[in-house]
């Protein structure tokens, strides 16, 4: 029997479909903000907000791009680079600094507020209750939702969001601080993800097990590597390698 002992998981478009929600919060936040800068600059007769909508959020776009490549140590921390790419363009279009430090800090609220009303798998709650009884599990992501508060938050005994520490993936810092952790071996640990680049690689290099989801067959994949389309088929994979499920 394979002695595996702890699973991770990757979140965004693993254990929900993240396309709907982040196209949801990018707009709803933005919105959000106009909206309520408008009345508060028309409430202090100053000067009107200059940018409309799209130009206003491609802007923001073209800001966060450009502080990734300026701060690269922080590409990976989404909601540093969100924060003060709207903290600069408040203050571009006039905002004295005080003020756009608290109008980006609320937006940024709303944001989260709407990140995490993702709506996980529907086979997603009943797998990770089952899967905890047998193993210790995890979480490790890139994104940058509030990881205490998302919907699967209390199956995960720990939950690291890699850009929070200037680490993301394919940096292995993340998993090798979850190994740390639980105090195990790699080869005693599976993750399971939809990135090949983000997830599979850097656990395969580390000696743990990877699953990959993904719909695009490959008949070639390395030793350790299973794929799935979908994780309601992890189960599947489990009996495959003779471990509890």
């Amino acid at each position: 029997m394979t002695s595996l002992k702890v699973i991770t998981f990757d979140l965004d478009d693993t254990l929900w479909d993240n396309s709907g929600v982040m196209a949801r919060t990018e707009t709803g936040h933005y919105g959000w903000l106009l909206e309520n800068l408008t009345v508060w600059l028309d409430e202090r007769c100053w000067p009107p907000w200059g940018l409309g909508f799209e130009q206003g959020l491609e802007d923001y776009l073209q800001r966060r791009k450009r502080l990734a490549l300026e701060v690269p140590e922080r590409r990976g921390d989404f909601t540093w680079l969100r924060l003060r790419a709207l903290e600069g363009q408040l203050e571009a279009q006039g905002l004295p600094r005080s003020a756009a430090t608290l109008w980006a800090a609320a937006a940024m609220n709303e944001f989260h507020r709407l990140r995490v009303q993702v709506m996980p798998h529907p086979e997603a709650v009943e797998l990770l209750a089952d899967l905890g009884q047998r193993y210790r599990l995890a979480a490790i992501t890139n994104g940058n939702i509030h990881l205490k508060r998302q919907p699967l938050a209390g199956y995960f005994e720990v939950a690291i969001a890699a850009g929070e520490l200037l680490a993301p993936k394919p940096d292995p810092k993340a998993f090798l601080t979850v190994l740390e952790h639980f105090d195990i071996a790699p080869q005693n640990a599976m993750h399971v993800g939809d990135s090949w680049e983000e997830d599979v690689v850097p656990a395969l290099q580390l000696g743990m097990h990877a699953v990959w989801i993904s719909e695009t067959r490959s008949n070639a994949l390395p030793e350790g590597v299973h794929q799935i389309s979908h994780v309601r088929e992890l189960p599947g994979v489990l009996v495959t390698l003779n471990a509890p499920y």
